[in-house]
């Protein structure tokens, strides 16, 4: 009886609240009722409690009471559920999930719009993100140079189309070991190339010769080390270049020879002409015809002597010494230099001033053979300014640093006429020369020695102002 008498009246506050059209699913009104009817079902099981006759409305009352405590609790829980299940969604990039909105009130509408609007930007960035990736992973295996990426195991991340053209692999390659059937010694120069090296390696493969220009990048990706290596195979481009060097190089060969053999077959052919008529005539040699031919005779002397300097030239072109490595301070070598060259510079009345910075600065050479090209360019560059009247004088500056990669370079500048652009280009052409009387090898020679020494000579020029000429290390 007391039973019903509860449940009449819970009904009764339901059509209460009904009619008076309060929303029971608002977060804040239901856990409003929910409290005050809990405390109600409190007050009464108290009121109750020890009393005869009410055992089983007590048994029911204490029931309600754990019920409605659990339920308050999950209505509690419900909204730390939807931030773990949001929070989960962002961690494990499951951006499908949508949700709705809420009926439980105006905060809990807001929270599930704030919770689709940050899953739906999240969802754009991960399109993007994917849009951008496909977009370089399409980049990379349509650019003509060979790309190879691979960890510090060995195994391969990146291998484009280009690289597996070069390797003739139709397949995916999973370990850079692997390539060891097309070239070990490709793989070895793989694992040894360091950040920013370069190295050029020669294959033959089959009936097909493949030379390979390498460079390294070293890089570090979630503490994990990477190699990025560019492959391109230069062969044609060398074989073009070659082709081009030795039909430069015979027709400086043809000009010079024919310079020296022309007036020697004239020569001779004159002075066979003269022998001839002697004899046909049995005419005896005069004075003046004795003269004519030891004038001829020396000559030819003089035009063959020539010759054999140029072949001889030539021969030192071609055998360059290797270079025996050493460290040695820039500032001794420039020291020794200006003391070899300060005559001809006083006669020219050239000043020269020196400047290396650190002074401790040092390079691996061999002495020698640097302070041989320095002397070359010197000698140049005192030649150049013979004929400029400067101003502030005649001025060659020798200078040394460090450039960004902390590799170091030396620079001889001189403020001579310079040297206009189409010479520019020809100036290290073995026997080329713009001096009557140079013989055209000494820069020739003197980049044969820097690229001995792994290094390399370039030369930057503004007519009427002066020319550099640069020594990397």
């Amino acid at each position: 009886m007391e039973h019903s008498a509860v449940q009449s009246a819970g009904q009764q506050i339901n059509n209460w609240l009904r009619e008076r059209n309060i929303r029971v699913n608002d977060f804040r009104t239901n856990v409003f009722l929910r409290v005050g009817a809990l405390s109600a079902t409190i007050f009464a099981f108290s009121a109750i409690i020890g009393q005869s006759g009410y055992t089983i409305t007590g048994i029911g009352l204490g029931g309600l009471i754990i019920a409605q405590t659990l339920w308050l609790i999950r209505k509690v829980e419900n909204t730390n559920r939807e931030v773990i299940n949001f929070l989960n969604s962002i961690r494990y990039d499951d951006f499908s999930y949508h949700y709705r909105p809420a009926t439980e009130g105006e905060t809990f509408h807001e929270l599930a719009a704030a919770f689709n609007s940050v899953i739906a930007h999240f969802r754009e960035i991960r399109s993007n993100k994917e849009a951008h990736y496909q977009y370089l992973k399409t980049i990379i295996h349509h650019i003509g140079i060979g790309l190879v990426s691979f960890d510090a195991a060995g195994n391969v991340q990146i291998m484009n189309t280009a690289a597996k053209r070069l390797f003739q692999i139709t397949g995916s390659v999973r370990n850079i070991q692997e390539l060891g059937q097309f070239s070990s010694e490709l793989v070895e120069k793989f694992i040894r190339l360091r950040t920013g090296n370069r190295d050029l390696i020669k294959i033959v493969y089959g009936a097909e010769i493949i030379q390979l220009a390498m460079y390294a990048i070293e890089l570090n990706l979630q503490g994990k080390e990477y190699k990025l290596i560019t492959l391109q195979n230069i062969h044609n481009e060398l074989e073009e270049q070659e082709m081009d060097a030795w039909q430069k190089l015979i027709r400086v060969l043809t000009h010079e020879i024919m310079n020296s053999v022309t007036p020697i077959a004239s020569l001779a052919s004159t002075l066979e002409s003269e022998v001839e008529y002697l004899q046909e005539n049995s005419a005896q040699l005069s004075l003046e015809d004795l003269d004519d031919m030891q004038i001829a005779i020396k000559t030819i002397q003089r035009r063959s002597e020539g010759l054999i300097r140029f072949v001889s030239d030539f021969r030192n072109l071609t055998h360059v010494p290797m270079p025996k490595f050493r460290n040695v301070p820039v500032s001794e070598i420039f020291a020794h230099v200006v003391t070899l060259m300060e005559s001809e510079m006083k006669a020219n009345q050239v000043s020269c001033e020196v400047d290396v910075e650190p002074q401790s600065l040092v390079i691996t050479a061999d002495r020698e053979m640097i302070e041989q090209v320095l002397i070359n360019i010197v000698k140049n560059a005192i030649q150049a300014l013979a004929d400029v009247e400067r101003e502030n004088g005649r001025r060659i500056t020798l200078l040394a640093r460090f450039d960004e990669k902390s590799h170091p370079f030396i620079i001889v500048r001189d403020n001579g006429p310079g040297i206009d652009p189409d010479v520019l280009e020809r100036i290290f052409i073995p026997f080329f020369t713009t001096k009557k009387s140079g013989s055209g090898i000494g820069l020739s020679l003197s980049r044969q020695i820097m690229r001995s020494h792994r290094g390399s000579l370039t030369a930057h020029s503004i007519v009427g102002e002066g020319t550099d000429f640069i020594l990397k290390f």
